[in-house]
């Protein structure tokens, strides 16, 4: 019987190239760049004269294309994902780019960086998320930041209609992704040790209906 992490990298690679189309989707990009232009305009301690990054779980490397369009510093730049075949496609794509593949459950850093990066990856290992979150944050420097995006709910009834799509559409794995509630995301932040400064909620309908736009094909 594989293990849960394991599953989930299979379960990926076989949807890769299905993943990377939904994400050009123009609704897609519409609403990723609302919500990063909004959050990020006021963070001027990220815009650093050389902002070392790591971005974990990182897919498609999304994470380098929005900072560097929405801050005004020199990004230093690496990731790691557990799928392959999405690390192949970044590195064909982007010859220049650090990537590698690693399992962020077991993650251990080799060094420190200005701003660790998460976006959407945390709920694809929900039993582990806890000490994935203590392994990443023992990988910022003192006075750096960790940027996170996640799908979360906030009472019962979204959480329902979430977990319904992961189990109704083949794009997800219901076995091995969920969401989190809110008050359970931030207290595995606090848990890792870190601190909350700043927090948006884009609604369930924005992540569906647009974010996550193959969600109802």
């Amino acid at each position: 019987m594989i293990g849960l992490v394991e599953r989930q990298r299979e379960h990926f690679n076989s949807i890769a190239e299905k993943y990377f189309s939904a994400r050009l989707n123009a609704n897609h990009l519409v609403l990723k760049k609302l919500i990063w232009s909004e959050f990020l305009h006021d963070k001027s301690p990220l815009n650093k004269a050389n902002l070392n990054v790591l971005d974990a779980m990182c897919g498609y490397a999304d994470a380098n294309g929005i900072l560097r369009e929405h801050l005004h510093a020199k990004i230093d730049y690496s990731g790691f994902d557990y799928s392959e075949e999405v690390i192949e496609r970044v590195r064909r794509e982007n010859p220049d780019l650090r990537v590698w593949q690693a399992d962020a459950t077991e993650f251990c850093p080799d060094r420190n960086y200005d701003l660790v990066v998460l976006l959407g990856g945390l709920h694809h290992v929900h039993h582990a998320a806890s000490r994935t979150l203590k392994r990443l944050a023992a990988a910022i420097k003192p006075g750096g930041h960790f940027l996170s995006l996640e799908p979360t709910h906030g009472n019962r009834i979204f959480g329902a209609v979430r977990n319904a799509i992961y189990r109704r559409n083949d794009l997800f794995d219901a076995a091995t992704e969920r969401d989190f509630s809110v008050r359970e995301l931030s207290s595995m932040f606090e848990e890792a040790g870190l601190q909350p400064i700043d927090a948006m909620y884009p609604g369930l309908l924005s992540y569906v209906l647009y974010y996550n736009p193959d969600a109802f094909p």
